[in-house]
């Protein structure tokens, strides 16, 4: 067998493998918006020059990146394992170290002003799925100067539950209660997906007043922002279609892909089921165990020969 022939079966075969075994898909579908979370805060502030201290620090820490990736926080095989898999301190980053600025001990936290009594949260996503969205509260005398831990948060009670609600404008909104609290406390959404192990993690500093001093005021990062930065992000920003139901990921190479009209951040409603992608990686790893065969063989009859 020729070597030219010989190196075009070992492409062909590698090749196909590569699309089977090649890199991890980055999965990305959102964080809080309102109250809205550390990582969307410091986005909206501008990755490459936040204005509060405490951004500038997570930058410091975890560079840029990470706010770029506003909506990657997340364990893609959570599966409800949340305290079993992110240890305390490391709440806010989902133990992800691109996301440890996030996890910062700190008292200048730019805050969502709040009360006690009907809250309407507003959760901005990019890719819609089935889940539960839970958000949990700090205790009566939550401490923001030390690390974040699971025994902060009121866990017997959570502040807001929804099950499946509808994605409109850009984001799931659901109503919850919160109770009495002073001065600043944190809210930690978890929102585990029903049509996949996957799970997502938001960190969101509020101030109930009352404390001591006066947190800088949060805001969200406007549809022009999120739209001028989702090149620039590892991410991808705009659902990922019907034949990939489980998961979201940019491909391994670049897509030209035109924006939609307006700049506005499309979604994209997930069809299928948990299955979808178990079935398309098995038949793509026959195709590669296909290819693998057929290079064996023709190396066997060019031996024979």
């Amino acid at each position: 067998m020729p070597a030219a022939r010989r190196k075009a079966a070992v492409a062909v075969a590698l090749g196909v493998g590569a699309v089977v075994f090649g890199a991890a898909p980055a999965s990305a579908h959102g964080t809080m918006g309102d109250p809205v979370s550390r990582v969307a805060q410091c986005y909206a502030e501008n990755p490459e020059s936040p204005k509060s201290d405490a951004c500038r620090a997570a930058v410091a820490v975890g560079g840029t990146q990470a706010l770029y990736d506003w909506n990657g926080i997340r364990i893609g095989d959570a599966n409800g394992r949340h305290q079993a898999l992110i240890p305390d301190g490391r709440l806010c980053s989902a133990d992800n170290d691109e996301f440890k600025g996030l996890d910062l001990a700190r008292t200048d936290w730019p805050a969502t002003k709040v009360g006690s009594g009907s809250y309407t949260f507003e959760y901005r996503v990019t890719a819609p799925h089935k889940g539960t969205f839970k958000v949990y509260l700090t205790k009566a005398g939550y401490d923001p100067a030390k690390p974040l831990a699971w025994a902060d948060l009121d866990l017997g009670h959570p502040v807001a539950t929804a099950t499946d609600p509808v994605a409109s404008g850009g984001s799931y909104t659901f109503s919850g209660t919160l109770p009495q609290r002073t001065g600043r406390q944190l809210l930690y959404a978890v929102w585990q997906r029903s049509d996949s192990p996957e799970a997502f993690y938001s960190c969101s500093d509020v101030d109930f007043g009352g404390g001591a001093g006066a947190a800088p005021t949060a805001s969200s990062p406007t549809d022009e922002q999120i739209s001028a930065g989702a090149e620039k992000s590892t991410v991808e920003h705009s659902g990922h279609g019907a034949d990939d139901a489980g998961t979201s990921a940019k491909p391994s190479s670049p897509v030209n892909t035109p924006e939609p009209a307006g700049g506005s951040v499309v979604l994209a409603e997930t069809g299928g089921d948990g299955s979808t992608p178990y079935l398309a990686v098995g038949g793509a790893a026959a195709l590669a165990l296909g290819s693998g065969a057929l290079f064996m063989s023709v190396r066997r009859r060019a031996h024979r020969r």
